[in-house]
């Protein structure tokens, strides 16, 4: 029955249909066609049930905050601010790149919103000082995948919505040492790339200019400690931070830098709508999937046949992190957290994993699989915003895919690296 649904579902996927067809198709032939029981009405309400939780008013919000700032001077400032101080080190502009990416991450929660305003441009100047586009584009796209891990991501509420015992304020401080541990090892290979390639080294920049640039940044700069300051302090959940996020974009972009008109807005809410439509949609799909499967039991024969009955802690973490990263491969990585997280899930509470560790471990696998080939999001994203083909986008990405996996290992190997700020607070 399973690998009857699962080859149902990969068909429709390598037909080109939408995503959340073959996460409602494959339960819905479960219940049409095997005698599982509940009746496929109960399906409807599993979906609005699915998108009924409190924690994803944050999605919206946060994607709204995201199009505000892109759209605005937010990128830019941060970009001149890091710049000031990094660039004139051997490799500071692609470690510029690097700590940009990982900056704007921690107020967008996007990899595609960081490709579009980090990478647009810092392209051109990479180019400049002698980079080859594809070690650029491939940088860039890596450095993005840093968003899906540092707060405010959206794949860790996506998570938590499926993980009930995983809170969205441990998730975010837990993602923060894996995300800087992967922008220490970016900055590493970076300045030795620049020495072997004899990339060329910005001015360094008087101290009176720096304390210019740092002045013009220091609004941006807040936006990370209000709303990690604030989850941690108790002054508002991060569903509330998310709305704070909206208004101090606002006042940014509007009052303060006024890079945006308010007649302006209504284009960038819509843009915001439709992708918070699509998510949700999946959300509703992913829980109609994810209540049929347990339903029928499949989560316990899958894991019995994966993984058995005695496995180690080490062991079921090492199967978790392998099929999300190949699913992430393939698949949009919210639709991968909502498919396999609930079979997964169980078998690792059962074996005394911590949930926000395997949280970080699942985001992790999935920021990893979706900058790789074939079928990683962003290098799409990265091929649409740059007009390059897929080829090119791609070429550069095995250093730092090789760089991702040893983090990973490292990751599940010390649960001390996401789980010491926690530990801290």
């Amino acid at each position: 029955m399973l690998w009857i649904i699962l080859g149902v579902m990969v068909l429709l996927l390598f037909l080109g249909v939408p995503m959340m067809i073959p996460l409602i198709a494959g339960p819905l032939i479960m219940l049409l066609f095997f005698d599982i029981g509940p009746q496929p009405t109960f399906m409807i309400q599993q979906m609005v049930e699915g998108i009924s939780s409190f924690v994803l008013l944050a999605v919206p919000l946060f994607i709204f905050a995201a199009d505000i700032m892109t759209s605005g001077r937010t990128s830019r400032k941060l970009l001149d601010f890091i710049g000031a101080f990094v660039g004139h080190l051997r490799g500071g502009y692609a470690i510029t790149t690097a700590a940009a990416c990982t900056m704007f991450g921690s107020i967008s929660g996007s990899t595609q919103a960081t490709v579009v305003a980090i990478g647009k441009p810092m392209r051109e100047r990479l180019l400049k000082v002698g980079y080859k586009d594809s070690s650029a584009i491939a940088l860039i796209i890596n450095s993005s995948d840093v968003a899906l891990l540092i707060p405010p991501s959206i794949g860790m509420i996506i998570y938590a919505l499926v993980a009930r015992d995983a809170s969205v304020g441990d998730l975010f401080i837990a993602g923060i040492g894996p995300g800087v541990m992967i922008f220490a090892f970016f900055a590493i290979y970076s300045f030795a790339y620049a020495k072997i390639h004899n990339i060329p080294m910005a001015p360094k920049m008087p101290w009176k200019e720096r304390g210019n640039v740092t002045l013009k940044a220091l609004l941006p700069l807040g936006f990370p400690v209000i709303i990690i300051g604030g989850i941690y302090r108790g002054i508002f959940s991060p569903t509330e931070a998310a709305a704070i996020s909206v208004v101090y974009a606002l006042l940014l972009e509007v009052v303060f830098f006024r890079s945006i008109k308010i007649t302006e807005l209504p284009k960038i809410a819509l843009s915001s709508g439709i992708v918070t439509s699509a998510v949700f949609v999946l959300v509703a799909a992913g829980q109609a999937f994810s209540w049929v499967i347990s339903f029928a039991r499949i989560p316990q024969m899958l894991t019995d046949a994966v993984i058995g009955p005695d496995a180690s802690a080490l062991y079921i973490l090492l199967i978790v992190a392998l099929f999300f990263f190949i699913g992430c491969m393939f698949v949009d990585p919210i639709v991968v957290i909502l498919i396999l997280t609930p079979i997964f899930y169980p078998v690792a509470m059962q074996a005394g994993i911590d949930p926000v560790h395997l949280g970080v471990v699942i985001v992790f696998q999935a920021a990893l699989g979706s900058a790789t080939p074939p079928f990683g999001v962003d290098i799409f994203t990265a091929s649409a915003v740059f007009n390059k083909p897929y080829l090119e986008v791609i070429r550069g990405t095995p250093p730092y895919i090789v760089m991702l996996l040893i983090v990973a290992v490292l990751v599940i190997l010390f649960e001390d690296i996401s789980l010491f700020l926690l530990r801290l607070l």
